[in-house]
């Protein structure tokens, strides 16, 4: 870690070559007057809206919906199948297969109503904003979606095989996450806030009305978020049943990294909003590109990083740079070779997520080393995409 002055508060640096967008935008950051103590970047840290992905902010009575981002609750879930690869081996592709079948992709939802596979309704707060969206929410429920969201099948180094599950709210979480960006603007210009609009850090007051109904959509978006995931989950897993029956899988391990949280850090109560980054308590996951490692780790709880980490590899290019950069083509032979198959229905995007736009996922464990302690590496066989 290295730390870098600013005209604000110091910026707290884990890793190198982070972009120049990225850092000024870090340095907007360090000049908000409520922001708390530091400002931490993680290792995967590239330009987003407003905050930086991969950054860390703590405030002091203040939330900003651009600094939780638009797929509130993204995140990550992975359980280990109890299956050996080389029994796995031969039913690989028929279960990716199935997968591909059983779960909506990209901008597709389930035709009719999950409700009947969770009580997440039933539980839906009373706020106007999120009852609109109900009616499409219950349908948006237990699908994938498209961009850097995956399905995987891996391989531990013990031969063992692994799912994973990378997803979040979906059009839900963007729905609300523009709507109370928008009433953060009104509150801001309301109370003549200093922090210039141009930066993308319209703030609520945390214990104000509209502050405390954010938080309260917030939360129920990270609920939908990992009940999202549990039903793609439990779809993956029925998959799998229907090849290898009485097989217990391990227990799911799941976390998400787009949100906001107050915690105690440094002696105060504070909200942290970590923006694609992961709480480093516990047992954390950090996925890699497609077709790279990932790793089960236990996080360490280092308190300069608000007790935080990556939450993934980190983009190195734009989506456009590498469609223009990457042949399709060549991105399917390249994770041909290294054995993974993939299964995507629209093919015309594949290169925006070519291993090659992403930071080595390698350099981001190793720039990490005082977050995290990785506890199992896995490599992809196969992945689903949107």
């Amino acid at each position: 870690m290295h730390e870098i002055a600013t005209d604000g508060l110091p910026l707290k640096v884990w890793g190198e070559g982070i972009d120049d967008a990225a850092l000024d935008q870090a340095r907007n950051l360090a000049r908000l007057p409520f922001a708390f103590r530091h400002v931490a970047l993680m290792p995967d840290t590239h330009v987003g809206y407003g905050m930086p992905i991969g950054g860390v902010l703590a405030t002091r009575g203040q939330v900003i919906p651009h600094a939780v981002g638009l797929d509130i609750g993204c995140g990550v879930r992975a359980w280990h199948t109890n299956i050996p690869a080389a029994e796995f081996a031969g039913a690989r592709d028929t279960v990716l297969n199935d997968v591909q079948r059983s779960i909506p992709t990209g901008f597709e939802w389930h035709s009719d109503s999950q409700e009947h596979r969770t009580r997440l309704f039933a539980d839906m707060p009373d706020v106007e904003s999120l009852r609109s969206e109900s009616h499409k929410a219950v349908r948006q429920v237990g699908t994938l979606g498209g961009g850097n969201h995956f399905i995987e099948l891996q391989k531990d180094s013990d031969g063992g095989i692994w799912a994973m599950v990378h997803s979040g709210s979906r059009n839900l979480g963007k729905q609300m996450a523009d709507h109370y960006d928008a009433v953060a603007k009104a509150e801001s210009r309301k109370s003549g806030s200093p922090v210039p609009p141009e930066w993308g850090l319209a703030h609520l007051a945390s214990d104000s009305e509209a502050g405390r109904e954010y938080i309260e959509v917030m939360e129920f978006c990270l609920r939908f978020a990992r009940e999202n995931r549990r039903l793609m989950a439990e779809s993956v897993r029925a998959a799998i049943d229907r090849r290898f029956p009485g097989v217990t899988p391990a227990e799911d391990i799941d976390v998400h990294h787009n949100y906001a949280a107050e915690e105690e850090h440094f002696g105060e109560r504070v909200i942290v909003h970590r923006k694609g980054a992961v709480r480093a308590v516990g047992t954390v996951l950090v996925p890699g590109s497609m077709g790279t490692a990932s790793y089960v780790c236990r996080g360490l709880a280092n308190p300069e990083s608000f007790e935080s980490c990556s939450h993934g590899a980190g983009r190195a290019m734009g989506r456009k740079a590498a469609v223009r950069s990457f042949p399709r083509e060549q991105v399917m032979k390249e994770l041909a070779a290294v054995g993974v198959r993939l299964f995507k229905a629209k093919k015309r995007d594949l290169a925006e997520e070519a291993p090659a736009a992403y930071k080595d996922i390698e350099e981001v464990m190793r720039h990490q080393s005082d977050l995290v302690e990785p506890l199992v590496r896995l490599t992809p066989i196969g992945v689903v995409k949107g």
